[in-house]
């Protein structure tokens, strides 16, 4: 019996990705204007920073009498009207639990008597491992480690993609970099989710899985340059978009299932995690093809072009100009 694969895209598709390079423009500006707006400007609302950036408290609980339930753990506490609450297993054994909260109103005589109110609560089969309180100078420091993560992984990536190719696909592939971050902190500002260190390491991931995706589209581009030496390069730039959409159809499939499992059954605690993940990764398939790919077009590559195929538009409209006068 012969096998006949599943075509997510059928072949031969041209869409005309480049030739949308105006509003995808528009949107990149309105997109930085935002951002600006959410998170500079003294009238946006800012990020809802977890117990990571803000500062609070950091119990480790061991249950005497079996494994924990995290469940009623969460109930027992969420009675106490503590605010932002955090609880995880870690470590090795099922009886261990991290829990973090908010700081409370007070100073360290108040936490302390926090964490005895919420070891009552818990009950009395609960042995404590560790206790910590991370103070505002411990949280700023959080927050600088963060922005730095994020802004070493986008250089190295830049470079990377610098050498591989030229610094034309590295700009473009940067800025849909940095169009996928926007998008993702924009949600959580607008929609006030919590912003704490385990979506610090989606945006990481994300920058990952975006940029994967970004450069099978480049490689196929410089495939095609040196194949298609006279087609045009919006023409090429489209057809090699095209050429790819299946494979990015089908990769996109797959972690959507992944992620949508995880973020429906992971829980509270993964949640945040996979939303930012989810809706970046949504994001980065769209920036590859209407922001990375139309940027490539307006910047041009260098190439042996035919005599009739000029190497950047700004030539393009050069030579029909003269084709005109002529």
């Amino acid at each position: 019996m012969s096998f006949k694969p599943i075509e997510f895209v059928p072949a031969g598709t041209k869409f005309r990705f480049v030739h949308h390079w105006r509003l995808a423009l528009v949107e990149t500006i309105l997109l930085a204007l935002l951002t600006l707006y959410l998170l500079a400007s003294p009238w946006g609302p800012g990020l809802n920073y977890g117990v990571d950036f803000r500062g609070g408290i950091k119990l480790e609980l061991r249950v005497k009498d079996g494994p924990a339930d995290i469940g009623a753990i969460r109930a027992k506490l969420g009675e106490l009207n503590l605010g932002g609450l955090q609880i995880q297993r870690f470590g090795d054994r099922p009886t261990d639990v991290l829990i973090r909260m908010e700081e409370q109103p007070g100073d360290d005589k108040a936490q302390l008597e926090l964490i005895a109110k919420v070891q009552r609560a818990v009950g009395e089969n609960v042995e404590v491992l560790g206790q910590e309180v991370i103070g505002p100078a411990v949280s700023a420091e959080l927050i600088s480690s963060a922005v730095w993560a994020l802004t070493l992984a986008s250089l190295g990536i830049f470079l990377y993609v610098w050498f591989r190719f030229e610094w034309q696909f590295s700009v473009s592939a940067i800025a849909a970099l940095l169009h996928d971050i926007a998008m993702t902190v924009c949600l959580f500002s607008i929609f006030q989710l919590e912003f704490d260190l385990s979506i610090v390491a989606a945006l990481l991931t994300l920058i990952g899985y975006a940029v994967n995706d970004t450069v099978v589209t480049f490689d196929r581009v410089r495939e095609n340059l040196r194949k298609y030496k006279r087609m045009q390069l919006g023409e090429l730039i489209d057809l090699s978009v095209n050429e790819t959409l299946s494979r990015t159809a089908m990769t996109a499939g797959a972690v959507l299932i992944t992620l949508v499992a995880l973020f429906v059954l992971g829980g509270p605690v993964i949640r945040g995690f996979a939303l930012a993940i989810l809706f970046g990764m949504v994001v980065s398939t769209y920036t590859s093809m209407f922001v990375a790919a139309p940027l490539l077009y307006l910047l041009g590559v260098h190439r042996e072009w035919g005599t009739d195929a000029p190497a950047t538009p700004a030539a393009a409209e050069a030579s029909r100009a003269r084709a005109t006068f002529k």
